[in-house]
């Protein structure tokens, strides 16, 4: 429990982000009446500049779930999660060199509409209806219950009664401010959570006595293995050094790439040039979660063997053992490592990290349903119909993720819960987008018949996991699956291009590479700030980092 001081910084915290967020986004549409309502409303009229582009897709990431059950990880198995964050670089750079070219030249409102003009209408209705499926159950559900475990533990408030209060407020400026609230909102939560974040990591090296009594801990107990995220095969894990090279590209690819929640920051850049350079921005700002989310959690598991952390409240009994149940770590830090007055700013950054995911999946479903679903059975719609519509829409999210708390609380890990259900999700996704790209060949049929088979594929693999986990199809770890259904993926659309040739149309001939080095052509901005340069920095860093914690 918390006392009344930092309660009071929490609730101003909350009050002044919703003030903003409604300030800016109606203020936005006001100063803005282009005739063009919707694309102001939905994509801030294409105005969005690189550094505003790269803290929104930072924030709309980094979550709730992230600063909770990224510590959850760092106490139960170390570094090794960090590996979903360094990855996601590798990810961003794909996005800045061969998606976004497509992205902006194309014009598309969202990702489907992009899907519809490289392949055909079906490929666009697919993908819309599982981009609003996903949005509510990883970027809001998931959110909002890793919210309620820290606000329950904190306040001592009810979890649905906290969760839906947030909601609630989070839905107000982003329904009526739309994606300028959102992008305005997401970047001063952004500094606001890597503020606390740095000073939950500075209080817990402190504490520890920096990190050498941290390795010391580590070695006498025999769990040097927790500093490594490279990890060999057959580790007790299940993510193994090649599962991280041969998994993460396939949810990477759909989450970065091929995620409307996630790309719609892209769309509005105002050009090319700050679209690719915002997303190599968040690509730098991403080395920093192993740090400062991962790390703390480390060092809260070397504080409790030393006995400077108390984790009785968590313990246990499983099988007739005791064990900590982790999922409190990072609100059990808070409340013994953090001084008063400080645990306001640390909520506040918590809360940063629930109310930018809500807002930014809130914006992302209501522009996917008015584009892409009603926008088709009603193609005479206003601009007033289209926002109307996208502001129903998010209202009825809110609904549907807080009705789905109850199941996915039933996961141990809130982090590995939330990449099982990507890893079957996003194989056929990332499939169509990366040969759509990259193959000229690649047919709308092909598409189409990818998309379904491959979902349907991914449910039925997911539903015996679940119900036969000893099965050798519930043995296989998720980061491995993902690999192998978009290896089915893959073979499904190629031999599909080959039965259903490709007719190609007018947009569908220019929406691809024919080869990879011509997304290095055409000009950009000079010196540092060009995108090129850039890749290569990050790329060089990104290398060094994997090799010295191999």
């Amino acid at each position: 429990m918390i006392g009344p001081a930092d309660i009071t910084i929490t609730v101003l915290y909350i009050l002044g982000i919703v003030i903003i967020g409604l300030w800016s986004g109606i203020r936005h549409q006001q100063k803005n009446k282009t005739g063009n309502a919707a694309g102001e409303y939905f994509l801030a009229g294409k105005t969005l500049r690189w550094p505003t582009i790269g803290l929104a897709l930072f924030a709309t990431n980094i979550s709730c779930v992230h600063l909770v059950s990224l510590a959850q990880s760092g106490f139960d198995t170390g570094l090794l999660n960090g590996n979903f964050e360094w990855m996601a670089s590798f990810t961003l750079i794909l996005l800045a060199l061969f998606f976004v070219p497509f992205y902006i030249r194309s014009g598309v409102a969202t990702l489907p509409d992009f899907l519809e003009k490289r392949y055909d209408r079906a490929s666009r209705d697919w993908l819309a209806i599982v981009s609003v499926i996903s949005a509510i159950i990883i970027h809001i559900a998931f959110s909002l219950l890793a919210g309620g475990i820290v606000l329950q533990t904190l306040f001592g408030v009810d979890m649905y009664t906290s969760v839906i209060i947030i909601s609630l407020l989070t839905a107000l400026y982003t329904v009526a401010g739309g994606l300028t609230a959102v992008v305005v909102t997401e970047s001063i939560q952004t500094i606001v959570l890597l503020a606390g974040a740095v000073i939950m990591c500075v209080a817990a090296w402190v504490k520890m006595g920096g990190w050498q009594p941290m390795v010391d801990v580590l070695q006498q107990h025999g769990e040097m293995s927790k500093l490594s995220m490279m990890r060999p095969h057959g580790d007790s894990s299940g993510m193994p050094w090649y599962s991280v090279f041969l998994g993460y590209p396939v949810l990477g690819i759909w989450y970065w790439c091929a995620d409307q929640t996630i790309v719609q920051r892209v769309l509005g850049a105002k050009n090319q040039d700050h679209a690719r350079v915002g997303s190599l921005f968040c690509g730098f700002i991403k080395i920093l979660p192993v740090f400062i989310f991962v790390l703390p959690g480390l060092f809260a598991y070397t504080l409790s063997q030393k006995g400077l952390l108390d984790v009785s409240a968590l313990q246990t009994i499983a099988d007739g053992k005791q064990v900590v149940n982790s999922k409190g770590i990072y609100t059990l830090m808070i409340t013994q490592l953090i001084p008063k007055g400080l645990v306001g700013v640390l909520v506040a950054a918590l809360l940063s990290g629930l109310m930018s995911q809500i807002s930014g999946a809130l914006n992302s479903i209501s522009t996917l349903v008015s584009y892409d679903i009603y926008k088709r059975y009603k193609p005479e719609a206003t601009d007033k119909q289209l926002v109307k519509t996208g502001k129903v829409a998010a209202g009825v999210s809110v609904i549907a993720s807080l009705l789905m708390l109850p199941l996915l609380n039933s996961y141990e890990s809130i982090f590995n819960g939330l990449n099982d259900i990507i890893a079957h999700i996003a194989p056929p996704i990332t499939c169509v987008f990366v040969l759509g790209i990259f193959w000229r060949k690649a047919s709308a049929t092909s598409s189409k018949l990818t998309l379904w088979l491959g979902s349907l594929l991914g449910v039925v693999v997911f539903i015996i996991s679940k119900l036969m986990p000893t099965s050798w199809i519930g043995e296989v770890p998720f980061m491995m699956m993902a690999f192998y259904l978009f290896c089915a993926c893959m073979l499904m659309q190629i031999l599909f291009s080959y039965v259903y040739p490709v007719q190609q149309t007018i947009d569908s001939d220019r929406l691809y590479w024919n080869s990879p080095f011509e997304a290095l052509k055409g000009d950009s901005w000079k010196g540092l700030g060009n995108y090129k340069v850039l890749s290569v920095l990050l790329l060089l860093i990104m290398s060094v980092l994997f090799y010295l914690f191999r």
